[in-house]
């Protein structure tokens, strides 16, 4: 049964960890999806250690995607304020 302190604190390791997510660079999250793409392939690994590996990437591959269409909602609003690429090259 899970204590209600260690729900507590899961909670805030998972916000933390949130948080640390979103400061991070673009650069720095792929670089630490290669890192555990890079352990994903080492022979002998556990399916533990698999799994859990596996749910960190899917974690990061989110937060790419999340910074990747921010980047992009805000070329889209510069391209529609005249600030983008024209036709005109």
């Amino acid at each position: 049964m899970i204590d209600m302190d260690e729900k507590k604190n899961t909670t805030t390791e998972n916000e933390t960890n949130e948080n640390e997510s979103n400061e991070r660079s673009l650069e720095e999250l792929t670089g630490e999806l290669e890192v555990i793409m890079g352990k994903l392939e080492e022979d002998g690994i556990s399916l533990e250690d698999s799994f859990s590996y596996y749910s960190k990437g899917m974690e990061l591959l989110k937060k790419c995607n999340e910074k990747i269409d921010k980047i992009e909602k805000e070329m889209i609003t510069l391209d529609t304020e005249g600030f983008g690429i024209t036709d005109e090259l």
